[in-house]
């Protein structure tokens, strides 16, 4: 969760990860009143569970997928039943697609300064000694080396920090999210596929703020390991249960758990966080959805699941724009 969480949030490694990653969850240990915020805050909030949705509006016609970037087993049977409707679409609308991905990777072979320092004082001399050794031994859990983490611009270090260790192999091994599933059974079938927004949106994001600001996010993924996997399992149990809002609503209260950092200012980073990485993509991607809908009868829309719920996600932005939004379970 925060921006770095785009990293499972983009979710940024030969064992399978989630045997690792099991054992307790973050929601096992909040408190009465911490249970109590969240599922007050959940049950005001517009379209809060669910990951199968169908928008209509005159002619046009959407079905929605809320996904995960990440890999997990426990997707294949997710996978067998989006399949269908993935392979009988006119077109699948993602958050990126090969083409945006690849051009991604270009830039930044082509342009290493846009992820490394390459000019200027690397992170241990920007940082004091103690979070530096955090980050540090942060990073080494991750099979980062520190000096190749010290050179890391701080958005791009902090990606690898939202990932906690126990999910390190699957990555690596290059296991993707359903996202990459679903795009794999469309071009199977010849579905073509368009991102909803340009490959720079995703860098634009993480790259916003000042250098202290995004010094600043480095301290987010200095949560202790033991706690990042349990958030990471609530995580994963609260997607396959359907409770989205209800792990977002848990990722904010999860900041107060973050060492050395002051909780106001935690809830403030969490909410620009929020603004950038949820409501202004999701904003900007209605038009586009329009336009898809407007120009091929059956659209299928396979995003990441945090966008869907909310006042600002989509379905309710979709509803707000005359659109009638139901469940298709």
């Amino acid at each position: 969760m925060f921006r770095s969480c785009l990293a499972a949030a983009f979710s940024l490694a030969s064992l399978p990860a989630f045997a690792d990653c099991g054992g307790p969850a973050f929601m096992d240990r909040l408190t009465d009143t911490e249970r109590t915020q969240i599922e007050t805050t959940v049950a005001a909030t517009p379209f809060p569970s669910g990951l199968l949705w169908q928008a209509s509006r005159e002619k046009m016609q959407v079905t929605i997928i809320g996904t995960m970037h990440i890999y997990d087993p426990r997707l294949a049977p997710l996978v067998a039943e989006l399949t269908p409707l993935v392979q009988g679409a006119d077109i699948l609308l993602v958050e990126a697609t090969a083409k945006e991905e690849a051009e991604m990777q270009s830039a930044i072979a082509n342009n290493p300064e846009m992820v490394f320092i390459t000019d200027g004082p690397t992170l241990p001399e920007q940082l004091d000694e103690d979070t530096w050794q955090a980050l540090s031994e942060a990073s080494s859990a991750r099979q980062i080396p520190p000096f190749m983490a010290a050179k890391m611009q701080p958005w791009y270090l902090s990606l690898a920090l939202a990932i906690p260790p126990c999910a390190m192999p699957d990555i690596v091994a290059g296991r993707r999210g359903l996202d990459h599933m679903l795009m794999e059974a469309a071009a199977a079938a010849d579905v073509p596929m368009q991102a909803v927004e340009p490959w720079t949106t995703l860098l634009d994001v993480m790259q916003a703020g000042s250098a202290a600001e995004q010094l600043e996010m480095l301290q987010l993924g200095l949560m202790a390991p033991d706690l990042q996997s349990e958030m990471f399992v609530s995580m994963l149990d609260a997607y396959f249960s359907e409770n989205v809002a209800e792990i977002w609503e848990a990722s904010r209260i999860a900041v107060n758990y973050v060492p050395g950092l002051d909780p106001e200012r935690g809830r403030e980073l969490f909410a620009e966080t929020e603004d950038l990485i949820l409501t202004q993509r999701n904003l900007a991607w209605i038009p586009e959805i329009t336009t898809a809908a407007l120009a091929h009868s059956d659209v299928v829309l396979a995003v990441g699941a945090a966008h869907l719920p909310g006042e600002q996600g989509l379905l309710n932005l979709l509803a707000q724009d005359g659109w009638t939004v139901t469940p298709l379970r």
